[in-house]
């Protein structure tokens, strides 16, 4: 008899075990959740500067231009005043202005050979450069970041992948400027420029982020 009862209970066994169990799919490596997290912060804030630069940030610099001559005047009455009137930051007193300008001068030095290419300009004609636009593809400082009102550093997982995006849209600028060849001589061409930068004292020359750049002949 406890042969005859063995086989049902050994089934009964199994059916339960079966029912309790959950079939969980593997992820599809393809999907753009799976993508996106196994993606480094690097390449995922790279790709959110270009998804951002043409709909907002290029828009925000636009909306925000003060020349360059009209920023320095007004920075020689009060900073403080000129901050208020023109620039933008992050919220807390204690982080700097950033500045988006326009502006043209004169290239006084230009080093283009350079991962961290940069031009010297003169603006006020005086024959002495007092303004840098910073070409790359090494460009530093958070100034683009900062002054975007839109991007605010708790929407953001931590400082690691806020610095990150830093460089996406620093590496943006670079991308869209027509730089010339790295053999030309510029010095003494004319350059007309849109850009930003943090404003750190009067005594520091500005090191412009450009968003804009075109070259003239001398």
């Amino acid at each position: 008899m406890r042969h005859t009862f063995l086989i049902p209970a050994l089934a009964f066994g199994l059916a339960t075990a079966t029912a309790g169990c959950k079939i969980v799919e593997n992820p599809d490596p393809n999907s753009a959740t799976e993508v996106e997290a196994n993606q480094t912060d690097e390449v995922r804030m790279a790709a959110y500067a270009r998804d951002v630069w043409d709909a907002q940030v290029l828009p925000t610099v636009t909306n925000n231009l003060v020349s360059i001559s009209d920023l320095r005047a007004a920075q020689a009455q009060d900073p403080e005043a000129a901050g208020q009137a023109h620039g933008l930051r992050p919220e807390g007193e204690a982080n700097p202005w950033n500045f988006a300008v326009s502006g043209s001068g004169i290239v006084v030095e230009a080093k283009l050979k350079s991962r961290a290419a940069k031009l010297q300009i003169d603006t006020d004609a005086d024959g002495v450069a007092d303004l840098t636009i910073q070409l790359g593809p090494v460009i530093r400082g958070t100034a683009l970041r900062d002054a975007m009102p839109f991007l605010t550093f708790t929407d953001f997982r931590d400082q690691i992948e806020f610095a990150k995006l830093a460089g996406g849209l620093n590496a943006m600028a670079h991308e869209r400027l027509e730089i010339p060849d790295p053999e030309t001589d510029v010095t003494g061409q004319t350059v007309s420029f849109e850009g930003v930068f943090s404003y750190k004292n009067a005594t520091t020359k500005p090191e412009v982020v450009p968003t804009m750049l075109t070259f003239e002949g001398p």
